[in-house]
């Protein structure tokens, strides 16, 4: 149960003195509410608490400052999403209209999260959302981020702002922003044990626990997750550890001091041809096949190649909160190492990245009014800088070869927004803000011979190693700045206790990272970058591409209705985006780096909807709907086509009921209604599919919990995601087969 099922709540809940306006509903509504608190680590206006406060029978004070947002918003409680074997970012987001998180490779590895269209066409996707963990960045300086580190399984709660909402937390997305807040000792004390498993080797096991006064409190968890997945080479793991701790300093000023360290990693299973999906979708591709020399189903060779990633990150933070009188101060301080390393197949090498970020935040908020959700002044300067040591090696058959480049990368970003939300009458709040963001990209070649080296294998027999060659070293240092300004202007009218409205428009302003700005090019399936003809080992080709890219800009107007009527409730945004320079990350037919560009003009148009219904005290059901129809506009070679990898009819249904007062069963199905296309030349497409999941709680007693799970019910063959090129081929690599049938079991045991 996430917000959509406490919408009907939310609008009987005394914003300024209202009244409920049917007693029979408010009754059934609060049945399903759980005491929420209310965290200092939230990062909606105004919401920085110098006291967690449990609230029982009333709507949550954030879920009220989120609903009072002129724009897309969402308050997601870890708690009320369905249990499951396996809460990856898909599952637990699964009922947030706008969010749309395509599964790669069935576990915690890198799903293609994006909102809104923003950084749609990375593969792995690695820019284009700001992610935070108690209001600090995960992303690193440049805004690029691993996203299987988030972990909505540890979380208490995640704050999801659609585009320019966004701004205010130093974001420079088009997309938006994902804040995952930790539990504390005081809103979980106590302890939790929980150990799920079932199908594709899935085990995962956590723990924590809580504890308090009102002067302090403290929580410690840790979880491990793995996985053999439904592929062959499908391996996964993710190990977790971390806590926080909070102190009360005076009377009006608290502390609260986090840390985290998460390793993942993750086999890359890679994609397969339409008719291997079809045929043997537990498979993986084993390259191109040369039949009168000329290659067929090119894509890349898992078997020989072994892609992989491995990646650690610990972060550590602190928040000082302090009021005075009408206002407050929140400061905040964050510092990140990552240690990442992704072993592409061989036309991409092997990535090894060694990087140090730090963060600094400071928020005001001035709010004379108590009664008012939100503040009427708002301040946040936010600064990120970091440096990452990148070398890059050859892939030898899934060894690390020979090294053929070095970096030493620089990222800042300076990010101020400053907004007001006025209130000239109790009905209508006006809502002008303006953001500043500033962000520097340096990149300093140290690779220090005067040669790279280039490996290649025999493309009529890829077990056969040719003759090695080298390449003449060519300097790939950059220097780029980006500046921008993202006014916005929102406004929302509360035409009576049951329906809200509103309206905006912004701009947004998001620079490139070091991900588009620098990566390795003309390489094949059979060789090495910087060696397009694998038997010419003499070719003189360039080894790395870095594009002189624009930053992105975009105009963007929308408008909302969130109401509730009866038994029914929903909450329904429209946009549509100018784009300018949207970036776009292109490959080739194989699967390999064409380097990133800057398309001219392009046109978003969405619609962001969730609806609920409460039919009866047992029974509630739920649909969530996104449109997206993202276009070229008038491209001279893509002319008006779709943008390659946007599901334009995306649907989630769920319903749930309550066969006793502890035991519960429920269903939902997930729907791509259309063929999305593979390539920006529209001529390859993945097919429309609908996957079905059952499951089934009961509570033991007051402290254990079991549940049971079938996923994909029907063993629906269907590809979950794909590769994302610029011009397909019919027999290439490009679809990423979703999981098949499987069977899990679960408990919980809280203490």
């Amino acid at each position: 149960m996430n917000n959509y099922r406490n919408t009907q709540s939310l609008f009987e809940t005394d914003y300024s003195g209202w009244k409920r306006f049917d007693l029979r509903i408010g009754l059934l509504a609060l049945s399903f509410i759980k005491p929420m608190a209310a965290f200092a680590e939230s990062v909606t206006p105004g919401s920085i608490l110098l006291e967690e406060l449990v609230i029982t029978g009333e709507a949550d004070i954030l879920s009220e400052r989120i609903e009072s947002l002129a724009g897309g918003a969402d308050l997601v409680y870890v708690d009320n999403v369905n249990s499951s074997a396996n809460l990856t970012m898909s599952r637990a987001l699964a009922e947030t209209p706008g969010v749309v998180i395509q599964n790669f490779f069935g576990g915690n590895d890198q799903p293609r999260i994006q909102i809104r269209g923003s950084g749609l066409q990375q593969n792995p996707v690695e820019r284009g959302v700001l992610i935070l963990q108690n209001g600090l960045p995960i992303n690193r300086a440049d805004g690029s981020y691993v996203v299987g580190i988030a972990n909505p399984a540890q979380a208490e709660a995640i704050e999801i702002y659609r585009g320019y909402l966004a701004n205010r937390l130093g974001a420079t997305v088009l997309g938006g922003a994902l804040n995952f807040m930790s539990p504390t000792g005081n809103s979980s004390p106590g302890g939790k044990l929980t150990l799920n498993g079932g199908s594709f080797g899935q085990l995962t096991t956590s723990g924590q626990y809580g504890w308090g006064t009102d002067e302090y409190n403290a929580l410690l968890q840790a979880d491990i997750t793995s996985r053999n997945g439904f592929r062959r080479y499908n391996d996964s793991e993710r190990v977790h550890f971390g806590g926080n701790a909070g102190i009360k300093l005076t009377e009006n000023t608290s502390l609260r001091i986090f840390a985290d360290h998460t390793r993942l990693k993750f086999d890359v299973s890679g994609p397969l041809t339409a008719q291997t999906l079809k045929s043997n979708p537990e498979s993986v591709h084993i390259g191109p096949t040369v039949v009168k020399r000329a290659a067929r189903n090119p894509g890349p060779n898992v078997i020989r190649d072994r892609p992989q990633r491995d990646t650690e990150q610990s972060l550590i933070g602190l928040r000082l909160t302090t009021q005075f009188e009408s206002s407050i101060l929140d400061m905040a301080f964050g510092y990140t190492n990552s240690n990442d390393t992704f072993r592409f197949p061989i036309p991409g090498g092997i990535r090894d990245t060694l990087s140090d970020d730090v963060t600094g935040v400071l928020r005001y908020a001035y709010k004379p009014n108590n009664e008012s959700p939100l503040p009427l002044f708002e301040v946040t300067a936010q600064y990120v800088t970091g440096s990452a040591d990148r070398d890059y090696f050859i892939n030898i058959a899934g060894k690390q070869g020979a090294q053929f480049g070095a970096n030493e990368l620089d990222a800042s970003t300076l990010s101020v927004s400053t907004g007001f939300h006025f209130t000239p009458t109790d009905s209508i709040t006006i809502s002008p803000s303006i953001s500043y963001s500033n962000a520097s990209r340096d990149n300093d070649d140290i690779y220090t011979l005067t040669t790279r080296p280039t490996i290649a294998f025999n493309p009529a027999n890829p077990t056969v190693r040719l003759r090695d060659g080298t390449i003449p070293t060519v300097d790939n240092s950059y220097k780029r700045d980006y500046e921008g300004w993202s006014p916005a202007l929102g406004l929302s009218w509360q035409a009576n206790d049951n329906h809200r409205v509103f309206t905006a428009i912004s701009r947004s302003f998001e620079p490139p990272t070091h991900e588009d700005l620098l990566s390795t090019i003309n390489g094949t399936p059979n060789s090495s970058p910087g060696r397009p003809r694998p038997p010419n080992p003499a070719l003189v080709e360039d080894a790395f591409i870095t594009p002189n890219l624009k930053a992105q800009e975009a105009t963007t107007l929308e408008a909302g209705w969130k109401a509730q009527n009866g038994i029914f409730s929903w909450d329904i945004t429209t946009y549509y985006s100018w784009i300018k320079n949207e970036l776009l990350a292109l490959r080739d037919e194989n699967g390999a780096q064409l380097g990133a560009v800057n398309a001219d003009d392009t046109r978003h148009l969405g619609i962001e909807l969730g609806l609920s219904a409460q039919f009866t005290p047992k029974l509630k059901s739920r649909i969530i709907y996104t449109f997206q129809n993202f276009r070229f506009n008038d491209d001279p070679k893509r002319g008006d086509n779709r943008l390659a990898g946007a599901p334009r009819h995306w649907l989630f249904a769920a319903s749930d009921y309550n066969l006793t007062k502890n035991w519960s069963t429920g269903a939902s199905v997930r729907w791509m209604l259309e063929k999305t296309p593979v390539d920006n030349f529209n001529t390859l497409f993945n097919d429309a599919y609908a996957v079905l999941d059952l499951r089934s709680d009961y509570q033991l007693n007051n402290n254990v919990s079991i549940f049971v799970e079938v996923t994909n019910v029907l063993d629906e063959t269907y590809a979950s995601s794909t590769l994302i090129t610029d011009r397909a081929r019919s027999d290439q690599a490009a679809f990423l087969a979703g999981d098949g049938r499987g069977f899990f079991l679960g408990t919980q045991l809280t203490f």
